[in-house]
């Protein structure tokens, strides 16, 4: 397998620092060249002074796919785990990083929140906390993503089966 980058996007607790986890070591014990690039650990180092309005969502992406495209220019699969809400900042990364692979990871909101290990929705639902994906702040689904995984219908397993056939049969430039 070629490198490319796979982008992992979803609701929170939908289940992507799992299965990302999960693809990494995979690769990683397949003798793969492979980082992940998860969002919650760029947040607290790479974009740090970032909040959570749209522009900061937006540029705290920019910034993953630069340290993305700097790893896949040298050989490196890049895995990204991030919630990347929007549309058209994942066009944009989508046009910046070829080949890329979207994987869409799908849970209903209530899935998501019953998963809440970090309790964000509870902090929200309580007004503790604002701009919460999904609940105060729009998540937009993916229009066409290479591969969805429906978390709350799969076992972890299944999905990431689904993600290795999809990889070991699509050439890295399709």
């Amino acid at each position: 397998m070629s490198a490319r980058t796979i982008w992992f996007t979803g609701l929170s607790s939908a289940g992507k620092s799992t299965l990302s986890q999960l693809l990494h070591d995979h690769l990683r014990a397949a003798g793969h060249k492979v980082e992940l690039l998860d969002g919650d650990t760029i947040r607290r180092h790479l974009s740090k002074g970032l909040g959570f309005t749209r522009e900061d969502r937006e540029e705290n992406l920019r910034r993953i796919a630069f340290v993305a495209e700097l790893l896949a220019r040298n050989g490196v699969t890049v895995i990204v785990a991030a919630i990347a809400p929007y549309h058209s900042i994942r066009e944009e990364v989508r046009a910046r990083l070829l080949p890329f692979v979207e994987i869409y990871v799908n849970a209903p909101l209530a899935i998501c929140e019953q998963r809440d290990v970090k309790g964000l929705y509870r902090k929200t639902r309580e007004g503790h906390m604002t701009g919460m994906t999904g609940i105060d702040d729009p998540y937009e689904p993916p229009l066409s993503p290479e591969i969805e995984c429906r978390t709350d219908l799969e076992t972890i397993e299944q999905s990431l089966e689904k993600i290795l056939g999809y990889l070991h049969a699509q050439p890295p430039n399709s």
